[in-house]
């Protein structure tokens, strides 16, 4: 059942499509503004006004939605930025609303405060006699809170990436209480303490300036608890999950799918993209047959849709 292209695509078993791609976007102040970022070959940041040009590219290309982060015009302790109607990512979801590409794409806005904070920790800090600590619960308000503003921008998705304690029901009962029930949210269910989120740091100037995430990410080593985790978002209304990272972890993508009914993403992190980006440059990999197995590994762990910054290359190659 080898012989010919035509009768291996007969009985392949699993398929990848643009549909099932998600393209994350960094948002940035200005206008005709299009930074690299050093450490992602081909990704920048970008102004609201070229934000809408690569979602009518994106849309143009079949990929099935956008995944919005926001690098804001000040930072501080509170994360202000975030839940400010007139924020980097609430303005780039108006302007996105506004253009034909949005009736083919899925508006996900990514809801974490690491972005917005001076500190760069996904929560808000106190202080302890043994140096610091993110004190969960007041998290979980500003969390609600940035929900809610980014729903009234024009968010399809409500996508906590924090990994506080709680969030996804404080967010579900913060978006029903401000009017929108019928806003889905998109879990980042198991996010691991990685080390292959280097490069998204640089690209979302959201590096911790002391510390680390390992008190509220999850430890790399634990399967079983990345189940547990799981299971909660569900039970406090989590309409779909998200892996992250992806490739290192394909065993919890797997085991989720096993566990879950719920639609279930992975994410191909930063880390994952540049050092492919590297091989490829080294001539050490086959670009093209390298991006397409990388995400049909994701998708037959059991990923229904991909959040990939080869979204745009994969969906040209398929």
């Amino acid at each position: 059942m080898r012989r010919s292209e035509p009768l291996r695509a007969l009985v392949r078993e699993t398929v990848l499509d643009p549909g099932d791609l998600i393209y994350p976007l960094f948002l940035c102040p200005g206008e005709g503004v299009r930074n690299a970022v050093s450490s992602m070959p081909g990704v920048f940041n970008l102004s609201v006004d070229e934000a809408v040009r690569e979602a009518e590219e994106a849309a143009s290309l079949g990929i099935g939605g956008l995944l919005l982060f926001g690098l804001p015009d000040a930072k501080d302790e509170q994360a202000t930025g975030a839940w400010d109607d007139d924020g980097i990512v609430q303005r780039g979801l108006r302007a996105l609303k506004q253009s034909p590409a949005s009736k083919k794409l899925v508006l996900i806005a990514d809801t974490c405060l690491c972005e917005y904070t001076s500190h760069g920790h996904c929560g808000v800090v106190v202080e302890t006699a043994d140096g610091f600590d993110v004190d969960n619960d007041p998290s979980l308000e500003q969390l609600a809170r940035t929900a809610g503003s980014q729903a009234r921008a024009g968010a399809v998705f409500i996508a906590p990436s924090d990994m506080m304690d709680g969030r996804v029901a404080a967010i579900r009962n913060g978006l029903d209480k401000a009017g929108f029930a019928q806003a889905p949210i998109l879990s980042y269910a198991s996010k691991f303490a990685s080390a292959f989120y280097g490069p998204f740091r640089e690209a979302a100037d959201s590096a911790p300036q002391f510390g680390d995430r390992r008190t509220y990410q999850m430890d790399s080593a634990n399967l079983r608890e990345a189940l547990r985790e799981i299971d909660l978002d569900i039970e406090e209304g989590a309409d779909m999950i998200l892996m992250k990272p992806a490739m290192p972890y394909l065993d919890v993508v797997r085991a989720a799918r096993d566990r879950v009914g719920v639609p279930m993403g992975a994410y191909q992190v930063s880390g994952e993209y540049s050092m492919l980006q590297a091989a490829f440059e080294k001539g050490w990999l086959d670009r093209n047959r390298t991006i397409l197995e990388s995400l049909l590994g994701m998708r037959r762990a059991g990923a229904d849709f991909i959040v990939t910054y080869f979204a745009k290359d994969a969906a040209r190659l398929l």
